[in-house]
């Protein structure tokens, strides 16, 4: 990972750690572009700041939510581009089931921040 990368990158995590841990959907999508693209844990499609708030929004109110990234890895694509894929897992302090996915993340400049404009979760576990 480039210096200015794992940067950028750690500066985007941090931030969206701290609003998953308050489900703070204003929070959270404000990291997003735009024209984002997310796709969370469930199969809809959400567009924009307006869809990634809506899903965010529509969690359950977990009472001590906390997502721990690990395996982060980073590629500068790009001057304005830049690649992430990490695997997250989301404790749920015993109200349902850890889960542990894996997340690839497209973040761009956009008027002179950096904003996440494609977000992917797949399961862990293969598929096929």
């Amino acid at each position: 990972m480039s210096r200015e990368a794992d940067a950028i990158v750690s500066t985007i995590i941090a931030k969206w750690c701290a609003g998953f841990a308050s489900l703070d959907a204003a929070a959270l999508s404000s990291l997003y572009s735009n024209n984002a693209f997310f796709f969370g844990s469930n199969p809809k499609l959400y567009r924009g700041r307006d869809g990634v708030a809506d899903y965010f929004s529509g969690l359950p109110r977990w009472r001590k939510p906390r997502a721990v990234f690990s395996e982060v890895n980073a590629a500068q694509a790009g001057p304005d581009l830049i690649n992430m894929g990490a695997t997250i897992s989301f404790d749920l302090a015993g109200e349902r089931d850890d889960l542990v996915v894996k997340m690839s993340w497209v973040i761009i400049r956009e008027d002179g921040d950096w904003k996440i404009v494609n977000h992917h979760a797949s399961s862990q576990a293969p598929l096929i």
